[in-house]
């Protein structure tokens, strides 16, 4: 079978018919087959002539030879001999009927085959009709000898004196050569685009083949070098300057740079700056080489369709054409139908200059491609090439590189003399040596010399538009580069506002050009124009334009509204981020092309953050905010660099769900504007723009804490979503570098100022779900942060309460609690200190009602004025817990709310907040009187430092300090374990003994604890509440403790379960005596350990399915092997298991291994394998005893070594969870916390009934 679509099929079969003539021409050499190989012959010829006659037009047919008749005899000899050959002929005849068939089809092929766009929109140029050349006749003006020029039957040749013009003496036919060059010679092979087209062709194909075929994005700056076609020397200096100036322009801006392509003259100095740009190992930037066809070296070779083509830039030394450059990316090829001549590529490419000068930077702006030439030496062409660019509409600007030579070294000359106006005296002054200079330096005559002196004096004219680069002209250091230069002269040039210059600036990424030549001294600026800028710069990544737009006075807080951040969060530009995969998550099903809302990013904080985290825009009051907002803004323009304001006439009579909410443009604001973008940075992995987020605006470690938990959960949703490895480390490491910028702003602040420090921790952050910066560093798992001194001093403030003990401070709370009159004995703090402490909301009110009655009752008139002047300088902070029932701290009687403010160089200020006025924020802004009466009572306040407190006092804050219930909780628990182990081991009646009473009121109120724990937690809905009350281990644990106690006691009260009961009671029991653990963890030394344990367990889940595999390999063969003749029960499972299992301890079983059999009539009989048995189990033994056993303590030893080295860390972590565990808990232990319960309950419906404030959810501390 023939394979028509492969192009080596006719190679193929010639071999084949070559082999065959092959074996004919050896048949007829044995005798007597002479005529029988002459048959051959006369029968494939006179077939090739009847099957090819359309196919070889030009084949003639071979006469057949006739034979002599002979004798009947003879011609049976010679059918005889000739049978073999007259099937090879057959064989030979097939073979070119099928090669036949094969050309033939291919041709069909070939003239049906769709032609690319490429060939379809680009044409090539073929010069038909033959003009000579006056110089040399036996060649053609288009420069083919008369030899190889194509004739056309019709077209006669022209005389020596006819005008030959590519349009009317060439003919276009669809381009013969586009694909790809593969540059050889250098380390690794470099490949560029290459396409020969028309000197005609139009410049939007050319655009369009750039973006579609070559898939380039459109320049942002087009830079054309011009400058001569021989070669040349630079100057060291020189040459590196143009070299590092003209590629960080073109790197920076995104330009394209167009040259001649040939590895020639400018060219080739142009080549040597991207071959230094190829070695950076950077993106490849766009060089376009526009040479003509005809001047290109062995242009036969890049002949074909989308071919792959090696070639090397060497040229040989004789050729009068020249290769192409081997750092180009693309070519163009034109072609005007000339060979070996320049010229063909002037008009396409000024053109397409052109028509790129009038294309859009972008979508968001109305500035057109700026395109700037640049000059380097040159000739006569150079100068009219530059006279065109300054005299064109609109103008080009030009730079010359002075100190290049020849054209570009006159033109600085004559620019440097040039004078602004029509005249030139100077110039005129100096026409003779100008017109010398030019004849020598081009080798021109007078007539010549003159012509080009008019055309540099019409170039002066232009002055503005001419900038000459001198590496001369300033001291070192001071120097300005060749790409300052460029970009400097298009500003000059181009006569731009202010805007626009500014969003070229934000194209190129150039904030040099923009604080040099754009914000000067005195510019002003349009409404809007910056907060555009701005835009544009947080969209696209601009870190260093957000910063100097800040410096130039933006303000962010009256920039950034609720449209504006939804658009950010819409954005396609700046890096790739994994935030559609988390919204996924929150937002199942999403459509293709969903708009984010600021609803769905906050639900994906939500989850980021976890606990009971809740954002801003998903809480109840920003709901009808954001709705009035966006319909306030639905038919206002919401473009990201023109988004403008527009309010309309009747939105202060528009109204929210309920109406009773007018609009205003106040309402589409962020109090703190930089949280939310810190935010946006953070989610769209913009760690550079987070960074930059952080060091502007308030709360700068609760930003760090927040940044540090959002990107480790991220972190964690990337690990999930089998995302790269590298997103994750890269993740991770932005999660450290802010870890360690809040330890450093923390560590910083305590050195400056501890008390400030420690209310930076302890207040809490209404822009951060009223969360505070202790609770933030938990959620963040921020170890090192609750680990600094600054942290463990409020802990142990925290801790102690009011107390104030030294030594054995656990043996004298312990004597407290066990004889209450020793509390008349122990220290307590002063009421000042304790008014400077952190405290719960309820305890805040408690003290309030104490220090009221108090001073009613017994102050005099001067402490009243004193306590006075402090209340109207005190702060409150709040103190936030771990996940769960956040503490609220307030201080002393005031109900002011203050936020904390950390600037950049660390200082902490306290501002006011929302609700707030300015005059009680800060001791500076206080009333004047109420100082001097402060500082005039200094000394009185001195002795009231060390005022003891009342006896009830003392009491209350005994009983209520979180140590004092630790050891009255400790207490209790360990005399409950006593009950409940007596009551299980001894007999159990009917009726239950007081210990069993206890234990069961013990259970049951601990279980209510639990439920008021879920119930007062901050989130809203109740599988909230479970999940954040189920972030600690031991909580859910409880639960299925006192579920399974409850369980047991049901059967336990009913005569004939009451064995059922018994034996739940003690299974139950096991638990209560390992949640001692849990009391155990307070200790410094044994909190770690029980760190280790839990982590081992969860490493040893794994471990025990690698065990389990190995176990029932092992004992269902053993099972099935020793007993085959088991019935179907359920002990089958514990015989397969119990033997494999304890043989892991030490106990093998050895009777049991190989037990004897058949040697003895009493023995039983052997059961076939037996003796499999002591093998496997050896195996069995190998694998699980040595192998996975020592892998397990390894982990476990992997483990010990990694909790070991933090343990510090580890200890301190977990003494903030009991420290708020224990803050927020009943005073009484169970089983007497029903007393406090209820207390609680009703002190809450009695406040409640009353309308009075402070009590804003339901809370059962007392």
């Amino acid at each position: 079978m023939v394979v028509v679509d492969s192009p080596l099929a006719p190679h193929k079969y010639l071999r084949r018919i070559s082999k065959d003539f092959s074996t004919v021409r050896r048949y007829s050499n044995t005798p007597g087959s002479v005529s029988a190989a002459s048959a051959v012959r006369v029968s494939t010829s006179a077939f090739i002539a009847a099957e090819a006659g359309a196919h070889l037009p030009n084949s003639t047919h071979l006469d057949t030879p006739v034979a002599t008749p002979h004798g009947i005899r003879k011609r049976r000899r010679m059918r005889k001999r000739s049978s073999v050959s007259s099937t090879l002929s057959k064989v030979l005849i097939l073979n070119v009927r099928d090669l036949l068939k094969a050309h033939a089809a291919s041709e069909h092929s070939k003239e049906h085959q769709p032609r690319s766009w490429i060939e379809t929109n680009f044409q090539k140029r073929e010069c038909i009709k033959f003009i000579p050349c006056p110089k040399d006749d036996t060649k053609c003006c288009c420069g083919q000898a008369q030899v190889t020029h194509q004739t056309i039957q019709g077209i006669e040749s022209g005389s020596p004196g006819d005008l030959w013009l590519p349009t009317k003496h060439t003919r276009p036919q669809p381009t013969d050569a586009y694909g790809t060059i593969e540059f050889q010679g250098g380390a690794h092979p470099t490949k560029a685009q290459y396409v020969r087209l028309s000197f005609d062709t139009r410049p939007e194909l050319l655009v369009q083949l750039f973006t579609k075929e070559w898939n380039l994005e459109l320049p942002k700056l087009l830079i054309t070098v011009q400058g001569g076609k021989a070669n040349f020397d630079l100057q060291a200096k020189l040459k590196k300057e143009i070299r590092k100036g003209l590629l960080k322009a073109a790197k920076t801006t995104g330009a394209w740079i167009f040259t001649g392509g040939t590895n020639t003259g400018v060219t080739k100095q142009v080549g040597d700056a991207l071959l230094l740009e190829g070695q950076q190992r950077t993106g490849r930037v766009v060089s376009i080489g526009i040479a003509p066809w005809g001047i290109v070296e062995r242009n036969h070779e890049l002949l074909g369709h989308n071919r792959e083509v090696p070639c090397h830039s060497i040229s040989s030394p004789r050729s009068k054409l020249a290769v192409l450059n081997n750092r180009h990316a693309y070519f163009l090829l034109v072609d005007n139908g000339t060979q070996a001549k320049y010229g063909a590529e002037l008009i396409l490419r000024r053109k397409l200059e052109k028509f790129i000068s009038n294309l859009k930077l972008h979508p968001f702006t109305h500035s057109s491609t700026p395109v700037v030439c640049l000059v380097i030496e040159g000739g006569t062409n150079t100068i009219r090439a530059v006279l065109e660019y300054v005299t064109d509409s609109p103008p080009v600007p030009v730079v010359v590189c002075d100190g290049s030579g020849r054209a570009a070294d006159l033109l600085a000359f004559v620019h440097k003399y040039a004078s602004d106006g029509e005249e030139q005296p100077v110039l005129e002054s100096m026409r003779d040596y100008l017109i010398g200079t030019i004849q020598k330096t081009f080798e021109v005559g007078l007539d010549q010399a003159e012509k080009l002196y008019q055309e540099l004096l019409q170039c002066t004219r232009n002055k503005n538009l001419i900038t000459v680069f001198r590496i001369q002209e300033k001291p070192e250091g001071e120097a300005q580069e060749l790409d300052q230069t460029i970009l400097t002269a298009l500003f000059k040039s181009q006569h731009l506002s202010p805007p626009e210059q500014l969003s070229l600036a934000l194209t190129w990424n150039r904030v040099d050009i923009a604080r040099s030549e754009i914000f000067v001294y005195g510019q002003e600026w349009p409404h809007g124009a910056l907060d555009e800028a701005m835009m544009q710069a947080l969209e696209h990544d601009r870190i260093d334009f957000v910063k100097l737009l800040l410096e130039n006075g933006v303000s962010m807080k009256k920039f950034l509204t609720i449209p504006r951040l939804e658009e950010l969060y819409n954005t396609k530009h700046g890096p790739a981020n994994t935030l559609g995969y988390i919204l996924r998550d929150v937002r199942p099903h999403i459509p293709k092309g969903y708009i984010y809302t600021l609803h769905d990013i906050g639900l994906v904080i939500n989850k980021l953050m976890g606990g009971a985290y809740r954002s801003y825009y998903t809480r109840r009051k920003f709901r009808p905010i954001y709705a009035k907002v966006m319909n306030s803004y639905a038919n206002a323009c919401r473009k990201s660099s023109t988004y403008q304001y527009q309010r309309y006439a009747g939105a202060n009579s528009l109204s929210l769900v309920t109406g009773l909410l007018p609009f205003t443009s106040e309402m589409a604001l962020f109090e703190f504007p930089f949280n939310e973008l810190l935010i946006w940075a953070v989610l769209t992995k913009r760690q550079q723009m987070a960074l930059l987020m952080w060091t502007h605006g308030e709360e700068a470690l609760a930003k760090s804490l927040v940044s540090c938990k959002l990107y480790k959960a991220m972190a964690h949703e990337a690990a999930e979503d089998d995302l790269d490895t590298e997103i994750y480390e890269e993740l991770r490491s932005y999660a450290k570098e802010f870890e360690s910028k809040g330890n450093k702003l923390l560590d910083f602040s305590y050195r400056q100022d501890a008390e400030k420090a420690q209310r930076l921790l302890t207040c809490e952050l209404h822009s951060w779900s009223n969360q505070s910066c202790l609770s933030l560093a938990v959620a963040a798992n921020h170890r090192a942060l609750l680990a600094h001194p600054c942290s463990q001093v409020i802990l142990a403030d925290l801790w102690m309460g009011g107390l104030r003990t030294r030594k054995n401070t656990n043996f004298k709370v312990i004597l407290g609690l066990v004889m209450p009159l020793y509390i008349r004995q122990l220290d307590f703090k002063s009421k000042e200190e304790l008014q400077q402490m952190p405290q719960t909301e309820e305890e805040h009110l408690e003290n309030q009602n104490l220090d009221n009655d108090d001073s009613d009752r017994s102050q005099p008139d001067a402490e009243s004025a004193l306590l006075k002047a402090k209340r109207s300088i005190s702060l409150r902070y709040r103190m936030g817990a771990v996940t769960h029932n956040r503490e609220k701290a307030l201080l002393a009687d005031t109900y002011s709310v203050r936020d904390t403010k950390v600037h950049e160089n660390g200082k902490v200020n306290l501002t006011a907040g929302a609700e707030e006025p300015s005059s009680k924020v800060s001791l500076t802004d206080s009333d004047p009187a109420q100082f001097r009466e402060f500082f005039n009572l200094s000394e009185y306040n001195e002795i009231k430092q060390h005022q003891p407190l009342r006896l009830k006092k003392k009491f209350h804050e005994f009983y209520t300090a979180p140590i004092t219930k630790f050891w009255a909780d400790s207490i209790a628990y360990m005399f409950f374990l006593i009950m409940f182990s007596f009551t299980v081991l001894v007999k159990m009646g009917p009726e239950p003994r007081w210990q069993e009473w206890y234990s069961i009121a013990y259970i049951t109120t601990l279980g209510f604890e639990k439920v008021r724990e879920i119930i007062s937690s901050e989130p809203v809905a109740i599988t909230h509440k479970f999940s954040v009350w189920a972030w600690n281990m031991w909580n859910p644990c409880d639960g299925a403790a006192i579920i399974l106690f409850l369980i047991g006691l049901a059967f336990r009260f009913r005569p004939n379960t009451m064995d059922i009961g018994r034996v739940i009671y003690c299974v139950d029991s096991i638990y209560w005596y390992l949640r001692i653990l849990n009391i155990l963890g307070v200790n410094k030394y044994l909190g770690p350990l029980v760190t280790m344990m839990g982590k081992m367990v969860k490493n040893m889940i794994y471990f025990v399915v690698l065990l389990a595999v190995v176990l029932m390999s092992f004992g269902v063969s053993r099972q099935a092997i020793l007993y085959p003749n088991s019935e179907p029960t359920w002990r089958l499972i514990r015989e397969v298991t119990y033997q494999p299992y304890f043989m892991l301890y030490g106990e093998v079983f050895a009777d049991d291994i190989d037990p004897p059999c058949g040697e003895d009539p009493r023995q039983p009989a052997c059961v076939t394998g037996h003796w499999v048995t002591p093998i496997t189990m050896s195996m069995y033994l190998l694998i699980a005893n040595i192998l996975l056993i020592n892998l397990l303590i390894a982990v476990f030893n992997n483990i010990f070594n990694e909790v070991n080295s933090v343990s510090h860390q580890v200890w301190m972590f977990q003494r903030f969870t009991v420290v708020m565990e224990y803050q927020q808990k009943p005073v009484l232990p169970p089983p007497f916390i029903a007393f406090c319960h209820f207390y609680s309950l009703l002190k809450y419906c009695v406040r409640k009934a009353k309308g009075e404030p402070g009590m804003s959810k339901f809370s059962f501390v007392p």
